[in-house]
């Protein structure tokens, strides 16, 4: 335990965000993180954070060790993840610039470890606490996927800031690491979808899985593919370094004003789950 209650997961363009951060070293019984988790200051209090695509943005978004992710901020003691990424837009009304706070998702992912009861042999790696480990089934609801205490915070402390968040919206999330064709994205809009990303999927499943509240951060870049102009990663990079601060600015204002005690379901999410 490092005292850091809220753990960050960095995306792109998005590596660091913590001061004096020092380098926490943690197994896992599910391979290496991303990178190891650094725990520093924001706003006030201890965080832990670790930059999902690794420092240098090695990883891509299919190939994330979500599960050692997640399960080295579990053995830290996080309760809270914040979620920061880039999406696109799917609607005329989300604008490149703005943030998007979702309340639902669209699993497009096809070939990602989604959970910690993947195969047997997980089931006996798995830590002692953990429900799984004992080889029984468990079946959790994902019917509000996203803590409502934690999501609440986002868009009330990005308006206080006077940014231009929209509160609720349902993230598409996709394989990766290519964009949509045009064929795809107003597929996808046709859905009244909002946002799509690549990074959502599963690491929202598995803290619901480890009892932690989660929330995105989603930062609008582009439109996607469903207007003439196509989505380029150089078009994403330079909208991110726009937003950077303003991303910066909300996540201490959210991590400084956090309340200690968490007044949602996440930490019992579990205790209905077996079938």
């Amino acid at each position: 335990m490092t005292g850091a209650l809220i753990g960050i997961f960095g995306g792109t363009g998005l590596y660091s965000v913590l001061k004096d951060a020092e380098e926490v070293r943690v197994g896992t019984e599910y391979g290496s993180p991303s990178e190891m988790p650094v725990v520093g200051e924001l706003g006030g209090k201890r965080v832990a954070f670790i930059p999902r695509h690794g420092k240098d943005h090695s990883i891509p978004p299919h190939l994330i060790n979500y599960r050692a992710n997640v399960h080295a901020f579990q053995q830290l003691g996080v309760e809270r993840v914040i979620s920061p990424s880039a999406v696109g837009s799917l609607a005329e009304s989300v604008e490149p610039g703005h943030f998007v706070v979702p309340d639902q998702y669209i699993d497009m992912t096809r070939s990602r470890r989604g959970t910690f009861m993947a195969d047997p042999a997980d089931a006996r790696a798995a830590p002692k606490d953990a429900p799984w480990s004992e080889g029984k089934v468990w079946h959790v609801s994902m019917a509000e996927p996203f803590c409502p205490q934690l999501r609440g915070r986002i868009a009330g402390e990005a308006e206080k800031l006077g940014l231009r968040c929209h509160d609720g919206g349902t993230y598409v999330c996709i394989e990766g690491p290519r964009f949509s064709t045009r064929a795809e994205s107003r597929l996808f809009r046709s859905w009244n979808a909002q946002v799509i990303g690549m990074t959502l999927v599963p690491e929202c499943n598995l803290a619901r899985e480890a009892r932690m509240c989660y929330a995105s951060v989603s930062s609008v870049t582009d439109y996607d593919a469903w207007t003439d102009e196509a989505v380029t990663a150089g078009g994403v990079v330079a909208t991110l370094k726009k937003n950077s601060e303003k991303t910066r600015a909300l996540l201490e204002a959210l991590v400084s004003g956090m309340p200690a005690g968490r007044e949602c379901g996440c930490a019992s999410a579990m205790d209905e789950a077996q079938f």
